[in-house]
């Protein structure tokens, strides 16, 4: 059975049986600040299982994309080393939200294993929690499996917790067995012979901050199911790896090493390592994560380079990840359509990296090897674990890679503190990684119904007060001067949430009067209103009338639009993959980043800016529709793949011009926004680009601002309007002139080449900035030729060198070697051409040891 056949059997298999089909959700966990990554099928329904959120149906089925590597759930080192273990992976799943219990989920797995997918029930054994009898009674009785086949295991294999406190409860696991072949063990062995395909988790106690278990009102079920791992089995494989939607990849990679996968165990892990990073470096990237030093971009970034590095292995020593990024599409789309049109994105951004580690690579090698000689210099026998992570930590160096090196060499590495130092990062990781304080902050509301929002038709209405927070704590009241929040059963206030910030106002009762100076909205479905109380008292169960600020909501909208409207024209510029990747909206501006390998040109921007006015002088009508996420899909409307979205959503569409789902606030029609203006355009990170635009009223202020600007310039010029630009570049002339005289001067009163063979020599050091060094180096090499230059800077305090040489004399000489062995005496590196080179250190008081080195090494080569 293919893959795809598995995906939709499962999903009708569940569908007969009730469930809604919930399309997957992105890698990028939505308002789950403690989750790096979404590792599980039951992450999207997580505040429904709370009861923070609730939906319009209490069973749902899903194929979950799914990433562990980073947080809690961190497969990556183990990845490449079994058949079973992936960085990205699917999750098939059912859930029941307060529905049915144990009894029909363990029929539902049985039923569709043994019926449907047709394993024979001889070859399933199941794990049980040690103490659940009623589990066990189930599977005896009801299901006829042999009380044999039945293990009971402890809380270590077969109890669930959410987090510390929270849900919890026993697991049942259904294992596949593989045969004799593959071990003679047991399934309490964790060996190779037992497949785990199926975790049942049993939702049914809440565990406080003691250890105490009191049973939930309303027992839930969270399944989990590897697709790969089913898919295995149901295709006779042995190996995840071997299934039709991995084994492609593979194949690929055998194709561009030149050697086989199955023949060699060592170069099969690295086979296997390269075939799963390669999906999760797609997935990510197309659901827009960017590589970076930090979060999920660090991740991403290690498994990239992670990937690279096995590449080389496998004797490929040039960047060819990014060529297969195709073949995943390929094997994916049907599933993923989106990731077409994230696919030049993809190859873009992870050939950049590729270069970039292969640079960074080269130079950790280097330094790895200036060490290694260190040591033996000195006959230690022992690399300090410390240098080794430096080098790790700074250049991505491999701590495997050094190992082997050292080893030629007969010396070790100090491993014991190598490991020390990484736990120390991953702990500075782990606190830097913002998220538990906002789930708690989140606790205090659990309970709380909905709050119905009346904004989108209303600017002010009628609700009542039903809860009153101080801090963390739960007040009754609160009085002038004081500052809270405020919770309303009904509200025109829109809480911040899509990029859209939350309203301000006011609320106003019988006997009191609050600013609302922000509007928030912790889970889906609630707003919380946060207050200064200025006249009287507030107290729960209070009627109120709340207010907002009509003028500053106005503002936003049109900023809101706005940024629909430039979004669908930076995709016509610039092409299908440019997707949102972060925005602000607020009264002021708007804040669009989105993902694009390469700074627009001023001329597409000119071009983004022209369409997006002409949609907005087209005064096309706003529609908002509510409908299913699927059919928005269908009709071409733009999810962002990092929103939550309930079951319902608002489709937005501008005319016949833009089609987004958004939960935000909009204008009427396109030219209530009157003018759209680009402000900045800038890079956020590698292929991350961020514009600011100003709309309406906002605009015209911008304009005005730049009119002043204008107006001023031309005074302090004495100059026309139309004479500004010929002026100011006749002024840029002029002073680059009196910086090279300012340099001949120098050059006049200091310099003396030194004669060596032939050559003049000449160093020296300037009180100067980079371009005036770079000129007097050009100067000096064209009045003295053949020359060799040598012109040292400080900039901030740190130095610089720049090197260079006269093209007769490249063939003695390369400016590009001689700086890396100079920059050693400013405690720094660089490199460069034959011709020119330059480098930046650390040490200014080596910069005489390097001028005299200069002229000693010139001597030596000449």
């Amino acid at each position: 059975m293919k893959t795809s056949d598995i995906r939709k059997v499962f999903l009708e298999y569940f569908q007969k049986k009730g469930h809604t089909i919930v399309p997957s959700s992105s890698l990028i966990p939505t308002n789950d600040p403690t989750l790096l990554f979404t590792n599980a099928g039951m992450n999207q329904f997580k505040d429904v299982f709370l009861g923070f959120e609730k939906r319009s149906y209490k069973r749902a089925a899903s194929v979950q994309k799914c990433m562990r590597a980073g947080g809690k759930h961190n497969d990556l080192e183990v990845v490449g080393h079994t058949h079973r273990h992936h960085t990205f992976f699917e999750m098939l799943g059912n859930f029941s939200f307060g529905d049915y219990f144990k009894k029909e989920a363990i029929e539902y797995a049985w039923e569709l294993l043994t019926e449907v997918f047709k394993l024979p029930p001889e070859k399933l054994w199941i794990t049980i929690y040690k103490d659940d009898e009623e589990a066990f009674e189930i599977w005896h009785r009801t299901i006829g499996v042999p009380e044999e086949k039945i293990v009971r295991m402890g809380e270590k294999d077969n109890f669930w917790a959410m987090g510390d406190t929270g849900p919890c409860g026993p697991s049942t696991e259904i294992h596949y067995d593989l045969g004799e072949e593959m071990g003679d063990c047991n399934l309490e062995d964790d060996c190779d012979r037992y497949l785990e395909l199926w975790n049942l988790v049993f939702m049914q106690f809440n565990r406080d901050e003691q250890g105490n278990l009191t049973p939930l009102p309303s027992p839930s079920i969270d399944t989990g199911m590897g697709l790969e791992r089913i898919a295995s089995v149901l295709q006779g494989k042995l190996s995840n790896f071997e299934i039709d939607i991995i084994r492609p990849i593979i194949t690929a990679v055998e194709e561009e090493s030149g050697l086989k996968y199955g023949r060699d165990e060592k170069l099969d892990v690295s086979f296997r390592v390269i075939a799963d990073h390669i999906r999760a470096i797609t997935f990510l990237i197309s659901d827009g994560v960017i590589p970076s030093n930090e979060g999920r971009g660090y991740v991403l970034r290690r498994i990239i380079r992670r990937a690279y590095r096995h590449g080389r292995k496998l004797g490929i020593y040039r960047p060819f990840l990014y060529k297969n990024a195709s073949i995943v599409v390929e094997l994916m789309e049907n599933a993923y359509p989106e990731l077409r049109a994230s696919l030049e994105l993809v190859e873009k951004i992870t050939l950049n990296e590729e270069q970039r580690f292969h640079r960074t690579l080269t130079l950790g090698m280097e330094k790895y090897e200036e060490l290694l000689n260190r040591i033996i210099e000195k006959a230690e026998k022992v690399v300090p674990g410390e240098e080794v992570f430096k080098l790790y930590d700074t250049f991505g160096f491999p701590v495997d890679f050094a190992q082997e090196l050292a080893k030629e060499k007969g010396i070790e590495i100090d491993m014991e503190s190598f490991n020390r130092h990484m736990e120390e990062q991953r702990r500075r990781a782990r606190s830097a990684w913002k998220g538990y304080e906002e789930a708690e902050e989140k606790r205090k509301y659990e309970g709380l119904p909905h709050t119905t929002f009346v904004g989108y038709d209303e600017e002010e209405g009628e609700g009542k007060v039903l809860a009153i927070f101080k801090g963390e704590e739960k007040v009754a009241s609160l009085k002038e001067g004081e500052e809270g929040e405020i919770v309303l059963d009904r509200t025109p206030f829109y809480g911040e949430s899509g990029g859209q910030v939350g309203d301000t106002g006011w609320l106003k009762g019988e006997e009191f009067e609050a600013e609302v100076i922000d509007t928030q909205r912790p889970s889906l479905g609630l707003i919380v209103h946060f207050v200064k109380i200025k006249k009287g008292k507030v107290k729960t169960g209070d009627k109120v009338i709340a207010v907002i600020n009509k003028e500053r909501r106005a503002a936003i909208k049109r900023h809101h639009t706005a940024t629909h409207i430039l979004h669908k024209a930076l995709r016509l510029v610039l092409g299908p993959h440019v997707k949102q990747s972060g925005s602000v909206v607020d009264e002021h501006r708007l804040r669009f980043d989105f993902t694009h390998y390469e700074k627009p040109s001023s001329k597409q921007l000119e071009e983004v800016e022209m369409i997006a006015n002409k949609a907005v002088l087209a005064n096309y009508p706003v529609v908002v529709e509510i409908t299913s996420q699927e059919e928005a899909i269908k009709r071409g409307a733009m999810a962002l793949f990092h929103e939550k979205y309930g079951d319902k959503v608002r489709m937005i569409a501008v005319g016949d011009f833009s089609l987004e789902l958004c939960g935000g606030t909009h204008v009427e029609r396109s030219g209530d926004i009157g003018l759209i203006k680009i402000i900045s355009e800038e890079s956020v990170s590698a292929g991350v680009r961020r514009i600011e635009a100003v709309a309406g009223l906002e605009a015209l202020k911008w304009a005005r601002k730049k009119e002043e600007d204008i107006k001023s310039l031309q005074e302090s010029l004495g100059v026309p309007f139309d004479k500004i630009r010929e002026h100011v570049e006749k002024l840029r002339e002029e002073l680059k002139e009196a910086r090279k005289r300012k340099n001949s001067q120098i050059e006049i009163k200091e310099v003396e080449p030194k004669k060596i063979k032939g050559v003049n020599v000449i160093a020296l050091k300037i009180e100067g900035e980079r371009e005036e060094a770079h000129n007097l180096v050009d100067y000096l090499r064209k009045k003295y030729p053949p020359a060799a230059v040598l012109v040292a800077f400080k900039k901030n305090g740190k130095p610089s060198l720049v090197i260079g040489i006269t093209d007769d004399l490249t063939v003695r000489l390369d400016a590009g070697q001689l700086i890396k062995e100079i920059a050693k005496e400013i405690k720094g590196g660089g490199g460069g051409r034959k011709t020119f080179a330059e480098a930046g250190g650390k040490d200014p008081m080596g910069v005489d040891r390097a001028l005299e080195m200069f002229y000693n090494k010139l001597e030596e080569v000449l």
